[in-house]
């Protein structure tokens, strides 16, 4: 026993001389992190998670808001009955100032080593992270955002105005900076554009697609900024300012399935527990006689005899107490499995949002075709035939309303993160029933409240805020509504 603890003795003593020959620091240094990441390595990450993340988010609350699905059977509390929390937005909110803090590390990692193509891409990341952020809140912090190793731990919350001109310059100055003859030197989830010689291209087209996003997003705004002459720029200078030309140009996040590119939704199973799909969106499916149906939803049975019924969803918000003598359509499981192609910004949007712009004539171009090309792409896009007798349909021939282009829109949008609710917000389509049983007196919430630890840690800054917005609560309208 003595021998032993002479033993220990004599090693605890050589530990600490050993241990005072270094100091604290390299002590406690964590060697399981990468000190010097190259600058490509940051972009595979933000890709992944954010793109993940927004399929998830058009999961579990758009298609709740636009009555795409709903949780079913359900009398409660739901968000398709309108029905937000004080923490409804929180997780959003987190995620985004996370990857946006990543973001700015390749930003400034980009800059250190002069890549132009890294510094380009993220500007458009950055637009399109930011631009997403501020649709759903109002105005947020943005110019002082993420910059507590600058002492700055109360940032002041950025008018949703200022972040728009930021940002629309942002992607201008990203235009410029692409060098399309090079190639990246990392992994690029969204358009491969370290093995692709396009791939620089298509980012380019990226940036100015998305640049149109933002800007017919702001058209009510024409006279306080000059929207309509950025948006001719670009659409007048398909050379200098290239946009989505095919659904090879999209901009899709691929999900092989295999780790670490898995689905956001672990298990199928947990896609369709609980929900049906909504009757509305059926029903716009039904009608155009949509090629798709069967890839996105299961077929409807009668509970009395177990028959099928075809495709026949249940109504969202419906009236509380409502007896259902049939079991609804589901989505489809297939939906959540990999591999998976979750979009991000498609050739379809960008010729619904010409479309609008031509009807408007805001550019010149024929509006039919847009909105043919619109409709006709984004079953494409989803690997399924368009029937060559397809526009024969009365309901799809186009009639020349704004609303049947929104409508149309609004279905391309499908399981695009938060889109469909935007484009509602700002247009007012498509016509969503109220069917007896919304909360917030039917009205659709404009946006999220702001964290609750943002009102803790930053009350200063959060009461300017949201006395700027009208009051933080779920229908105060953000600047591009007013």
């Amino acid at each position: 026993m003595k021998k032993l603890i002479l033993n220990i003795c004599l090693v605890s003593s050589l530990f600490f001389i050993n241990s005072c020959g270094r100091d604290f620091e390299e002590i406690n240094t964590d060697t399981s992190k990468i000190k010097n990441p190259s600058v490509g390595s940051l972009l595979a990450p933000i890709q992944f998670e954010m793109g993940s993340y927004n399929y998830k988010r058009a999961n579990d609350l758009t298609f709740d808001f636009m009555q795409v699905a709903l949780d079913f059977p359900n009398e409660g509390n739901s968000y398709s009955r309108y029905y937000l929390s004080e923490a409804s937005g929180n997780g959003f909110w987190n995620n985004s100032y996370k990857w946006l803090k990543q973001v700015k590390d390749l930003e400034q990692a980009a800059t250190k080593v002069n890549n132009n193509n890294y510094l380009a891409i993220s500007k458009v990341m950055k637009a399109w992270l930011y631009s997403n952020l501020t649709d759903a809140f109002g105005d947020i912090p943005y110019s002082e955002a993420n910059k507590m190793d600058e002492g700055i731990m109360k940032p002041k919350f950025d008018t949703q105005k200022d972040i728009y001109l930021d940002l629309l310059n942002e992607l201008k100055v990203a235009n410029a900076l692409f060098e399309t003859n090079k190639v990246l030197s990392d992994t690029d989830l969204f358009f491969n554009a370290n093995n692709d010689s396009n791939g620089i291209l298509k980012w380019k087209k990226f940036a100015n697609s998305l640049s149109l996003r933002l800007l017919t997003r702001i058209l009510n705004k024409n006279g306080e900024i000059d929207v309509h002459a950025r948006i001719n720029e670009i659409v007048n200078n398909p050379t200098e300012y290239p946009i989505f030309e095919s659904n090879d140009d999209s901009a899709v996040l691929q999900l092989s399935g295999i780790a670490p590119f898995l689905p956001p939704i672990a298990r199928p199973q947990d896609f369709t527990a609980g929900r049906a799909a909504g009757e509305f969106f059926v029903n716009l499916m039904t009608d155009n006689n949509d090629p798709r149906m069967a890839l996105f939803f299961t077929k409807a049975k009668k509970l009395s005899n177990n028959s099928t019924i075809g495709y026949k969803g249940a109504p969202s918000g419906y009236a509380y107490g409502t007896v259902f003598d049939y079991q609804p359509s589901n989505m489809n499981q297939n939906l959540a499995k990999a591999p998976l192609s979750v979009l991000l910004l498609s050739y379809s949007e960008v010729q619904f949002i010409l479309a609008e712009l031509s009807l408007k004539g805001i550019i010149s171009g024929n509006t039919k075709t847009y909105y043919e090309k619109g409709v006709t792409s984004i079953i494409e896009q989803w690997k399924t035939v368009v029937p060559a007798d397809y526009f024969n349909n009365p309901k799809l021939a186009y009639n020349g309303t704004l609303e049947q282009i929104m409508t149309q829109k609004y279905l391309s949008l499908f399981f695009v993160d938060h889109q469909q609710w935007y484009e509602y917000k700002r247009t007012g389509f498509p016509q969503l029933p109220n069917n007896g049983g919304l909360l917030n007196d039917g009205k659709m919430p404009r946006r999220f409240q702001y964290p609750i630890s943002t009102k803790v840690m930053n009350p200063e800054n959060y009461n300017a805020a949201a006395a700027n917005i009208g009051g933080d609560n779920i229908n105060s309208k953000t600047w591009w509504e007013n």
